[in-house]
């Protein structure tokens, strides 16, 4: 029988390492100077997810009209096992990977063909990877998870070296946030850390019917509305602002020229807000808009064109039949 001591230090969950940033990020702070002062206003979405935003976000995904998580956890279900014996990772090494829910999949698909591999979850939030960490270090008695405390946007030039094939992923269509440029260079930033032999596992949502993506955007429950609408109440938080949240509406419509969603706070009367913590007042009138995301959407021949730029090569690419989405395995 081990003693008490060693129990505890064998449950304990693993530690944080934290990976210093390769350039400079800007904050809510930064990002109100730029974004609200002046139209045409915005923000970018990561300040979405507040604990509040986190659990909207959850119950937006389970609504009947968000599709994109539950088609990529089933195209990972079903392909799993085929994504890990072509790559055979020493490592998975995983970008945003929140609390890993879909990349428990390739740890399922690891185990049935005797595959061992290190777990390396990249985050912005150290409880929430450390209680990942060791949930799946219980779950999983063979896998070795290092957590990684950084923001991806602030580069991987820092990233912890490895020496053996890696597997990268970076899931959830989150590319699709990104301007086109913007995700040329995350790719490449991503094959910068590559080593030839390494392989990325990308998930993207294709561009499809105009019905279909305005209707995920817009869930008769309203959750997606109260997601957009809880951007205000972190700004109330973190700026000491007054946005009163009754004045403002949200608002998605599916762009076709630019190939995006675009998801916006739309004001519905004359508002003077101010904006304590930068010492800022603004004037929003009827119809002003501040966009809170942009959510690109893909055709294969684009998904393809934005890897092989980057001097990826696809090696295997997995959609549903009604071709909603895609999760592509791609070599460096």
């Amino acid at each position: 029988m081990l003693n008490p001591r060693l129990e505890t230090e064998i449950a304990r969950p693993p530690a944080c390492i934290p990976v210093s940033p390769a350039k400079v990020v800007p904050d809510i702070i930064d990002d109100a100077r730029e974004g609200l002062l002046f139209p045409p206003r915005s923000l970018p979405p990561k300040y979405f997810y507040d604990e509040k935003g986190s659990q909207l976000f959850t119950k937006i995904c389970e609504t009947d009209e968000y599709y994109p998580t539950r088609t990529e956890d089933g195209l990972l279900a079903r392909n799993a096992g085929n994504i890990i014996a072509i790559s055979r990772p020493a490592q998975i090494i995983e970008l945003g990977s929140g609390n890993s829910g879909k990349t428990r999949r390739l740890f399922n698909a690891c185990e049935q063909i005797d595959h061992t591999c290190s777990y390396a979850p990249f985050d912005v939030c150290a409880p929430m990877l450390e209680d990942t960490a060791g949930q799946l270090q219980t779950e999983y008695e063979w896998l070795k998870v290092t957590p990684l405390l950084g923001d991806y946007h602030a580069g991987l030039d820092h990233l912890p070296g490895f020496n053996e094939r890696r597997l990268f992923v970076f899931l959830g269509s989150t590319i699709g946030n990104f301007k086109p440029a913007e995700a040329r260079a995350f790719i490449r930033e991503i094959t910068d850390a590559m080593a030839p032999g390494d392989y990325l596992l990308l998930g993207i949502d294709r561009v499809k019917d105009v019905q279909v993506l305005n209707d995920a955007y817009n869930d008769s429950g309203g959750m997606t509305a109260a997601f957009n609408l809880n951007l205000l109440n972190v700004l109330n938080r973190e700026l000491d602002a007054d946005f009163d949240l009754s004045h403002f509406n949200h608002h998605a419509s599916y762009q076709s020229r630019h190939s995006r969603v675009e998801m916006k706070l739309v004001c519905d009367t004359l508002h003077e807000i101010q904006l304590k913590k930068i010492d800022e007042v603004i004037e929003l009138y009827p119809g002003d808009e501040i966009l809170t995301e942009l959510s690109h959407k893909f055709t294969y021949g684009q998904a393809e064109e934005l890897l092989s730029d980057c001097g990826l090569d696809i090696v295997s690419h997995y959609e549903p039949e009604n071709r909603y989405f895609s999760v592509i395995l791609a070599r460096f």
